[in-house]
């Protein structure tokens, strides 16, 4: 597998914790969307981590496609 599976063609709103450490889905097979349940095993693909710099709502991308990631940059707007 070369290319992430479209898990929505939205963000997903979630609230993260400042300095906390997450591991966001890259391969858009995860039923814990916008996280990691390891649905990538096998794909040639791995989760992205990351730590929240502040805490609050945040958007993370679902089409994975985006040039911010785990943010959504608006790339879903542009998928088929």
């Amino acid at each position: 597998m070369t290319q992430p599976v479209v898990a929505a063609k939205a963000p997903n709103k979630v609230t993260l914790e400042a300095g906390k450490d997450y591991w966001w889905c890259a391969c858009g097979m995860s039923k814990n969307q916008p996280f990691c349940d390891g649905a990538h095993k096998g794909s040639g693909m791995a989760p992205m981590k990351f730590t929240a710099e502040k805490s609050g709502d945040h958007w993370l991308c679902a089409c994975k496609h985006s040039s911010k990631k785990p943010m959504c940059d608006g790339s879903h707007k542009t998928l088929a």
